[in-house]
């Protein structure tokens, strides 16, 4: 008895996996089809991104002064 229980409720089980597989498989073509929308705060994202973006492309970096040499340090300013 226990054992026609056991096989009857195992492929109960497996016929209820089987469908829900079918069931996703349903519904991820389903999402497909569908455009997906885009959110006001993502759109506002992206743009700040590709704004930042560009702004680091356009970046110069301040130019760095060169410490004088130490010929230049020694040697007076002006006619001696």
């Amino acid at each position: 008895m226990f054992w026609t229980v056991m096989i009857i409720a195992i492929v109960a089980l497996a016929i209820a996996w089987a469908g829900y597989a079918v069931w996703e498989m349903k519904m991820r073509a389903e999402e497909k089809k569908r455009p997906r929308q885009v959110s006001k705060r993502l759109t506002k994202t992206k743009s700040e991104i590709a704004d930042w973006a560009q702004k680091m492309a356009n970046f110069q970096p301040p130019k760095r002064k060169k410490p004088p040499s130490p010929d230049q340090q020694n040697k007076p300013d002006g006619p001696v």
